[in-house]
């Protein structure tokens, strides 16, 4: 990873993963959004109350530029099969976010951007590299799959409570839903 990135990505997911209670900060998330050139867009956004007209529209637009993604990629017919399961799971991952299950949200997030980065690499996204090589293509983009990476740690992220933080869940599922709206 590119030293200019390191510490706020590291900020964001440490480098050990979480301790008991250790969360992301709302602050760590705003720094990643920058430096992920979505900073503007992701105030905008995530200023939205979760189920305001703004929300929905933002969460419809995120769908469409989705779908037109996955649409677009170019796949061996023998995968056809496999970017017609990614396009089935949309409508189940944004009812998960329309019934405010955070942590599934995330959880099938994460899936659906496992999937989508074979569609966009091939076997590539498999490789024990495949961050350095987005990386080596576009920083930006690299980081943002390290991002998609790292989202398995959220699974059992608890504040000191021992409760899941919605707040937490939601700002950083909002950065990767940001980013793509925006890909």
């Amino acid at each position: 990873m590119p030293g200019e990135y390191r510490k706020t990505a590291e900020r964001l997911f440490p480098k050990d993963g979480f301790s008991r209670g250790q969360k992301p900060e709302i602050k760590s998330i705003n720094e990643f959004a920058k430096a992920l050139g979505i900073g503007v867009d992701y105030q905008r956004v995530s200023a939205f109350e979760k189920n305001s007209p703004q929300m929905l529209i933002f969460l419809d637009h995120f769908q469409n530029n989705l779908d037109l993604l996955i649409q677009k990629t170019w796949v061996d017919k023998s995968e056809e099969t496999r970017k017609e399961k990614l396009q089935d799971k949309i409508p189940h991952f944004m009812a998960e976010i329309g019934r405010g299950d955070l942590a599934k949200s995330v959880e099938e997030f994460a899936s659906i951007l496992e999937e989508l980065a074979y569609l966009f690499f091939g076997v590539q996204s498999e490789q024990d590299d495949f961050t350095e090589y987005t990386f080596r293509i576009d920083a930006q983009m690299g980081l943002f799959w390290w991002y998609g990476g790292k989202l398995p740690m959220l699974k059992d992220m608890k504040d000191k409570n021992g409760e899941k933080d919605d707040k937490v869940l939601w700002a950083v599922l909002l950065l990767g839903l940001c980013y793509l709206t925006n890909f």
